[in-house]
Formats: structure tokens, C-alpha cells, sequence
């Protein structure tokens, strides 16, 4: 896929995730932010002229002069074409730091480049494309401005495939971690990003792994809305580039297990047995209660236990990726 052609399709992606209104302007944080009206003139005038009136043509403060701001952004700065419908965050914060050192925010906005009136000053802008940002301060005057700003971003999109069939992406869960000096594990930066998402980034490399979510077997329903994570992990380091979509394929290998307690083979599965899976080595992978239930496993080998009537059963057993099948304990 050309540079071009990703942007666009960057921009079809992105743009499926915008809020119905593309601008939003926020209330303001403190009295020294925008006050409602205060981005027209002709209104303001009207209330100025008004307040004369009612105190008999007293001095009152001349209207605000304001100014045009036009903004937009490039992902790389050999781009010659701004991001366009992508959901880029554009805010607008107060120059001076207002009480604990923060600054504060005077409007945000989610154009791709959008047009803004601002009173005139000196502001501090901020634009976000995922983890990707660029901060500028500029200073509005009378005179229509225009700022661009270069994010050194790319994207990146993840695939996981499970043999030769894709996987879907609400059974994966894909953590993205930035190598960190003194760190052998890297910082986390994005965590249960979805697959097949343009996710954009800071040129850079990264540290990617995707963990195989069990809906086999799961009924409850957590926070995030799926079910529990696997011990089929897989992860790969990577590079983004600048202005460029990098496609990543992971390629898990497991199969679904369902566990049976029985008095022979191929028998009835025996009701309210606790099963326990573990690695050879004694590490415990999952605790079951049920006549079958089922979860998914990475390749390997495993101890199964089972617990029922006082009574304690055991076998081990391999699970081959794609291999679907039964897991019979026998109770004897």
C-alpha cells in the first residue's frame, strides 16, 4: 500500500470512530477562560451598547478583539498533504498557568484542521492522534494565521490469525510496550487495543503481544465485556515509521479443551466435579466447576485434576493448535 493510499484509508478507518459533532467547544474551567459569547463580536457589541444605556453612557470596556486561527497536521514532516478525517484532538490551552501550574483549557475541537476564533493572545496547542502529539504555542492577532504542526507519526495494525483462519478481534486483547532504559520489561503504553485498528504512534519501536481471550466457556460478563485471558500469548518487536502503516500478522497456536470426569471412556460426564489445570511443572493455569467445561489452551502439554465426591482423579494430556477435543479424566 502506497503512503498515499494508507492515509486515505487512515482517514476512511478513523473516521467510523468521530462523535456525531465534529466540534466541541468547552465550557470554560475557570473566570479566565472564553466566557459564553465572548467569540462574537457583534453580540458583544450589542451588550456593550445595551450596559451603555443602562448607565446613562458611561465608559465601558472597548469589545474583544479576536483573531482566525486555521490548523492542521502532517504525519511526517516530508508530507506534502495534511491528515484529513482522521480523529485528530486538537486543544487550546491558556498560555499562563492558572492556580497549581496547570493551564487552562479554552476549547478543543475534533476537525481534522479546523478554523477557530480565538480572542487575541498567546495560547498553547495541543494535537493528538493516538499516542501520537505535537505541542506549539502561537500567538492570534487580528490577522488570520495558520499553524501546522508535524506529529512523526505512523500506524501500526495487528492481524492474529490461529492456523490459517483470522482470528476475531474481540477474542484478543493487544498490549503495545515502548523499550525503557533500566526496565527489562519495557512501559506499558497502550493496553487492550483492538485488532485490525489503525493505531497511531510515534516513530519508534515497540514491544507488541496479544493474548487470546476464552469465550469458550465463559458465561459471566466482565467490565470489559470478554472473557478471560489465556496462556496463548504471542509478541513481536516493531518498528513504525513515520508516515507509513505497518501491518503485523501474530499467529497464535492453542484449541479448545473440554474436560470430562468419567466413570469410563466415552461415559456420561459426571455433574459438580472441580477441575484444575496445570502446567507440568505445578503451575496453575485454571480452576473449572462443571460436568464439561471448556477453555482454550496454548500448545503443550498439561496436568488435569478433578475433584468429585471427596475424591480426587488425574491424567495428563497435549493440546495441538486447532485441535479441538475432549479431555476425559477418568474416575478410577
Amino acid at each position: 500500500m502506497t503512503d498515499r493510499a494508507w492515509r486515505w484509508a487512515l482517514a476512511g478507518v478513523f473516521a467510523s470512530t468521530l462523535t456525531p459533532a465534529a466540534t466541541q467547544t468547552l465550557a470554560p474551567s475557570s473566570p479566565a477562560t472564553l466566557a459564553p459569547g465572548l467569540l462574537n463580536p457583534n453580540r458583544n457589541t450589542q451588550r456593550l451598547e445595551d450596559a451603555a444605556k443602562a448607565t446613562g453612557g458611561a465608559a465601558l470596556p472597548a469589545p474583544v478583539k479576536t483573531g482566525q486561527l486555521y490548523l492542521s497536521a502532517l504525519l511526517s514532516p516530508h508530507d506534502t498533504q495534511p491528515i484529513a478525517m482522521a480523529p485528530l484532538i486538537w486543544r487550546v490551552f491558556e498560555d499562563k498557568a492558572g492556580a497549581g501550574g496547570r493551564h487552562h483549557l479554552v476549547l478543543e475541537s475534533r476537525e481534522a484542521a479546523p478554523t477557530l476564533t480565538l480572542p487575541e493572545g498567546t495560547y498553547i496547542v495541543h494535537a493528538s492522534l493516538d499516542l501520537a502529539s505535537a505541542v506549539r504555542r502561537v500567538t492570534v492577532t487580528d490577522r488570520a494565521s495558520s499553524e501546522r504542526m508535524v506529529l512523526n507519526a505512523g500506524a501500526l495494525r495487528i492481524v492474529g490469525m490461529l492456523g490459517d483462519q483470522p482470528i476475531n478481534p474481540a477474542k484478543l486483547s493487544i498490549d503495545i510496550y515502548v523499550p525503557e532504559a533500566g526496565n527489562s520489561e519495557a512501559k506499558l503504553v497502550l493496553s487492550h487495543a483492538k485488532a485490525g485498528d489503525l493505531i497511531g504512534l510515534p516513530e519508534g519501536n515497540y514491544h507488541v503481544v496479544s493474548t487470546l481471550l476464552d469465550t469458550a466457556g465463559y458465561s459471566g460478563t466482565q467490565p470489559s465485556g470478554v472473557g478471560n485471558k489465556t496462556n496463548s500469548l504471542v509478541s513481536a518487536d516493531l518498528k513504525v515509521q513515520a508516515g507509513k502503516l505497518t501491518d503485523a500478522t501474530l499467529r497464535h497456536r492453542s484449541a479448545v479443551m473440554t474436560l470430562k470426569l468419567v466413570g469410563t471412556l466415552g461415559g456420561e460426564a459426571l455433574a459438580n466435579t472441580a477441575f484444575t489445570i496445570l502446567t507440568p511443572g505445578g503451575d496453575v493455569i485454571r480452576e473449572m466447576i462443571g460436568a464439561f467445561p471448556s477453555l482454550v489452551l496454548a500448545e503443550g502439554e498439561y496436568v488435569v485434576i478433578a475433584r468429585h465426591d471427596s475424591k480426587t482423579y488425574q491424567t495428563t494430556f497435549k493440546v495441538n493448535s486447532t485441535v479441538d477435543r475432549d479431555v476425559e479424566v477418568l474416575a478410577k
